[in-house]
C-alpha cells in the first residue's frame, strides 16, 4: 500500500493542492429551512431508495423454446448477481466508517492511505477526538480531529494508517460535472445500522443551505433521498462509486422533523478546496463583503437586506434597500451571483460595486475583508 496520499480526483491528478479556500458569502438559502440537529445523530442525507419492479413479463423457459405463458415476476437472475448499486456498495463500503463522538454518531469515509477521514463539522462539533468503526465486526479505532470548517460543514479526522491497511480509499469526481437525473448512491450508518446503501438521483443543483456557523454553503447538491439520523458525513456517490458530495442536511415541511424527500450534500468541489487547508493545520480564509441580500421585485439584481457594522460594505456606504446590479462590471442577476463573484477573489482585493438607491445609479469601490468565524 502506498505511503503517500494519492490524488482524490480521478480525472484531475495534478490539482488537489491548487486551492486553499472555498467561497461563500451570506445570502439567504433558496430552499425553505433545511433542518440540522447536532445530536444524537445530526441532520443528514442519503439517496432515495431505488425501488421499482417494472411491468415487463419475463419468460422462465429455455432460450430456444420460451414458456407459452410469461409469468409476471421479476427478471430471472442468478442469486449472486449484483445490481449496479450493489456493485458500487461492494466497491466502496469498506472505506465507510461509523463516527462516534460522545453520545452522538454519524458517518465518515477514508480518502487516502494515510488514515485521513472526511465527515461533517456538525458530527464532531467541538470534540478533539472521535472513535471510528469501519465494519460491524471491526474494532473501534481512535481518531484525532485534525481540523474543522463550520462554513462548509466539513471536518477532517486522522486514524493510524495501520488501522486502515488494506482498505481502498474512496476517489472523488468533480461535482461541477454532475447533472440533474444522474444516479446518486449513499452509504452510511443510519440509526446505527451497519453500512447501509440507498440510491436515487440528483434532483437539483446549485442549492444553498445554512452552515453550522450561520453562513451559506453554495453550490450544494440536492437529492431525492430520504435521510436518516447517522448518515451525516457519509459519501454521496455517482454510478462509478466516486464521491460527488458529503451528506449533510434534509428539508422538512410543516414544522415537522420528518424527511420530505429533499436532501442536501456539500459538493465534492468544496471538499477539494477545504481539505488540503485543514490537513495543513490552517483555518480556511474566505473573502467577505458583509451584507445579506435577497431577490428584487424586478427579478434582476440583489437587494441588500442588512449591512453588518464595521464590514467592508458598511465602510463603503452601502445600506439596506440598495439594489446591487454589478460587481466589477459583471451583471448581478440575484443574490447568488454576489456569493459567486466574491468566491473568485481573496481578502484584501478591491471590488467595484454598482447599485441603485432611490432610482439613482451609484458606484463604489470596496476592499474585501476576511469573513468572521460566525455569521453576525
Amino acid at each position: 500500500m502506498p505511503t503517500t496520499s494519492p490524488s482524490l480526483w480521478t480525472d484531475r491528478p495534478d490539482d488537489w493542492d491548487d486551492a486553499d479556500d472555498t467561497p461563500a458569502d451570506p445570502t439567504p438559502p433558496d430552499v425553505g429551512a433545511p433542518r440540522r440537529s447536532r445530536h444524537p445523530l445530526a441532520a443528514l442525507l442519503v439517496v432515495a431508495a431505488l425501488g421499482g419492479t417494472g411491468t415487463g413479463a419475463y419468460a422462465l423457459g429455455s432460450r430456444d423454446e420460451p414458456a407459452a405463458t410469461a409469468p409476471t415476476t421479476a427478471a430471472a437472475i442468478t442469486p449472486t448477481a449484483k445490481t449496479d448499486v450493489g456493485q458500487v456498495y461492494a466497491k466502496v463500503s469498506a472505506g465507510v466508517a461509523s463516527v462516534r463522538v460522545g453520545n452522538g454518531s454519524g458517518t465518515g469515509f477514508l480518502i487516502d492511505a494515510n488514515g485521513t477521514v472526511v465527515t461533517n463539522d456538525h458530527v464532531v462539533g467541538e470534540a478533539t477526538t472521535a472513535r471510528l468503526q469501519f465494519g460491524d465486526d471491526d474494532a473501534l479505532v481512535d481518531a484525532r480531529v485534525i481540523g474543522t470548517d463550520p462554513s462548509s460543514d466539513l471536518a477532517v479526522l486522522q486514524v493510524d494508517p495501520a488501522a486502515v491497511r488494506g482498505i481502498t480509499p474512496l476517489a472523488f469526481a468533480p461535482s461541477k460535472d454532475v447533472a440533474v437525473g444522474d444516479t446518486a448512491i449513499a452509504v452510511g450508518y443510519p440509526l446505527g445500522l451497519d453500512r447501509t446503501a440507498t440510491a436515487g438521483i440528483i434532483s437539483g443543483l446549485g442549492r444553498e443551505i445554512e452552515a453550522p456557523n450561520g453562513y451559506t454553503i453554495p453550490e450544494v447538491l440536492q437529492t431525492d433521498a430520504p435521510i436518516n439520523p447517522g448518515n451525516s458525513g457519509g459519501p454521496l456517490l455517482d454510478a462509478q462509486g466516486r464521491v460527488i458530495g458529503v451528506n449533510s442536511q434534509i428539508a422538512t415541511a410543516g414544522g415537522g422533523s420528518g424527511n420530505v424527500g429533499i436532501g442536501f450534500a456539500v459538493p465534492s468541489d468544496t471538499v477539494k478546496a477545504v481539505v488540503p487547508t485543514l490537513l495543513a493545520g490552517r483555518a480556511v480564509s474566505r473573502p467577505w463583503i458583509g451584507i445579506s441580500s435577497g431577490e428584487t421585485t424586478s427579478g434582476s439584481g440583489a437587494q441588500v437586506a442588512a449591512v453588518t457594522d464595521s464590514s467592508p460594505a458598511a465602510g463603503a456606504g452601502l445600506r439596506a434597500g440598495d439594489v446591487i446590479t454589478k460587481l466589477d462590471g459583471e451583471a448581478v442577476g440575484g443574490p447568488g451571483d454576489i456569493a459567486g463573484a466574491v468566491a473568485d477573489r481573496a481578502p484584501g482585493e478591491r471590488v467595484e460595486v454598482a447599485y441603485t438607491r432611490g432610482g439613482q445609479e451609484q458606484t463604489v469601490q470596496l476592499t474585501l475583508g476576511t469573513r468572521p468565524e460566525t455569521a453576525p
